[in-house]
């Protein structure tokens, strides 16, 4: 079996590990189970090694089918990639999988939704919207928006645009508590804090005074951060966007208006180079132009 007999199999692999299942594969291919399974089961054979363990629920990788997964991935991704040479720069067209951040997502979502998806029929996007850092290569994603500073080196980084922060706090909590004047009595408010990775946010202002409150009342997630300062629990520092409606309608107070916060640079990361494919390059370009809107 050389490497062009085993093409089907690699294909049949790679889509059933990023699908999660055969049936999902098939659907994705427009093949059926039982021809991905075949396939898989053809490529398992020449190896002599299984590379997926199989149950009635659950499809996953053994420890062979991860490190060869991980080999054959970015191979595939070239080959795919190739063909946009030939086709229009105004055309994106198959797979296109994004990380985002949880608020970023939700802002932007709709847009891509209303907008973009529509322009371009050819394509499938895959979203995931979580705060973690999810590692490109290792978990075949194409592109992570991310919010603030970037320190990954290796991969291809394009600035989107930078979007507000504010301070803010109901009405309630400030009947209660008071209104803070000055940045040493916001010390000794309660604080909704932001987490990441097991970390608080500090709260940094634009002249480089940094805050490190103690929380009443920490979370991963931006909603749960809105809902608390809306139940009075305390003071939050999210992205602006986030408040906004809440802000003019009253429900939520910004703070300190005479100490500004530093905007929060929007990134997009990839592993393309300067080879980036039209689908992504496309996408970068749609997500700073929204941005830009936005901010």
């Amino acid at each position: 079996m050389n490497t062009l007999d085993q093409a089907p199999g690699l294909i049949a692999f790679a889509t059933s590990v990023e699908a999660g299942s055969f049936s999902a594969a098939a659907r994705t291919l427009g093949s059926s189970p039982s021809a991905v399974s075949k396939g898989v089961a053809r490529l398992e054979k020449h190896f002599g090694v299984r590379l997926f363990q199989r149950s009635t629920r659950v499809l996953s990788l053994t420890q062979e089918g991860a490190a060869y997964y991980e080999r054959i991935a970015p191979l595939l991704r070239a080959l795919d990639e190739a063909g946009d040479v030939m086709r229009p720069a105004t055309t994106a067209r198959g797979l296109l999988r994004i990380s985002a951040p949880v608020d970023l997502g939700r802002l932007l979502l709709e847009a891509v939704v209303r907008d973009f998806l529509p322009r371009h029929p050819e394509l499938k996007l895959e979203l995931s919207l979580a705060d973690r850092h999810v590692d490109l290569l290792r978990e075949g994603f194409d592109i992570a928006i991310r919010a603030g500073r970037v320190a990954d080196s290796e991969l291809t980084v394009r600035r989107l645009g930078e979007l507000p922060l504010v301070l803010a706090a109901s009405p309630g909590y400030l009947a209660r508590r008071g209104t803070p004047d000055s940045i040493e009595a916001l010390r000794g408010h309660a604080h909704v804090r932001y987490m990441l990775g097991g970390q608080a946010f500090s709260i940094r202002f634009a002249d480089g005074t940094v805050l490190d409150p103690a929380g009443v009342f920490d979370t991963d997630n931006g909603i749960a951060m809105r809902v608390a300062a809306l139940g009075g629990v305390g003071v939050i520092q999210v992205l602006r966007l986030l408040v906004r409606d809440d802000i003019d309608a009253g429900r939520l107070v910004p703070l300190l208006p005479q100490h500004p916060l530093p905007r929060v640079a929007v990134s997009a990361l990839h592993a393309f180079g300067r080879q980036a494919p039209a689908r992504a390059r496309l996408f970068i370009d749609f997500l700073a132009g929204e941005l830009a809107r936005l901010a």
